[in-house]
């Protein structure tokens, strides 16, 4: 009776951590279409590497601090909630353990247990941590296993960093009349390679998710390269 459980926590750790890595692919992602989108726009106002060093840098910076403090702030009001839900949970089996009893024997009836075996399994797995059995069966948390905003910040944060330091070195390494041409190839090729990642991730279609990114990307790209050249036309 104790296997159900048992194979619950996997199955939730690997979809945890499926979800971490879905979010570093879509930071980098993030990192490859918005560092691009500066770096080419500003190249269609001017060819400087110093400043198109300048404002890549500065969109890198201000992309990953957001993403980070964004994060932070986000997987703390999780965990606080998390928090409070298991306290609520430890004080209703404190005050009323029998109805919690009868609520655990239910949830495990729902997974298809028999009413007997369901109630046995909630008597022995009560005896053995009941908070433990009514957080991961109830409420899906694992309470040694809480999520940290520090953990999700500086994922995030390198997720980005990594993301966009591809366009950034796109734009600046190469010879002048090269620039553009080898950071649009390379932005669209990461770009590809996020897409079918995100896609495999999640068991969904991957060319139509491949095309959706790229032609994502190619629109920022051709959009703000647009708005530079205007400007750069216009001396300003």
């Amino acid at each position: 009776m104790q296997d159900a459980p048992h194979e619950e926590s996997h199955g939730g750790a690997l979809g945890a951590r499926l979800n971490w890595l879905r979010a570093a692919v879509l930071g980098a992602n993030d990192g490859v279409v918005s560092t691009a989108g500066l770096v080419v726009g500003v190249a269609g106002a001017t060819e400087n590497r110093g400043t198109l060093l300048t404002a890549g840098l500065a969109g890198l910076l201000a992309g990953s601090m957001s993403m980070a403090a964004g994060e932070y702030v986000s997987v703390s009001t999780q965990r606080d909630s998390e928090k409070a839900a298991l306290a609520q949970e430890k004080r209703e089996l404190r005050e009323e353990p029998e109805a919690e009893l009868l609520e655990l024997t239910g949830l495990l009836e729902d997974r298809g247990l028999s009413p007997e075996v369901a109630r046995e399994a909630a008597v022995q797995l009560t005896r053995r941590d009941a908070l433990r059995a009514h957080a991961r069966v109830e409420l899906g948390i694992d309470p040694d296993e809480l999520t940290n905003p520090w953990h999700a910040a500086w994922a995030s944060f390198l997720a980005f960093t990594v993301g966009a330091l591809l366009p950034l070195l796109a734009i600046v390494l190469p010879p002048s009349g090269w620039r553009l041409p080898v950071t649009v190839v390379s932005v669209l090729a990461a770009l590809a390679a996020t897409g079918w990642s995100s896609a495999r991730m999640g068991s969904a279609a991957v060319r139509p998710a491949v095309w959706r990114n790229m032609a994502g990307g190619a629109l920022a790209m051709a959009v703000t390269y647009g708005a530079g050249s205007l400007l750069g036309a216009a001396g300003v």
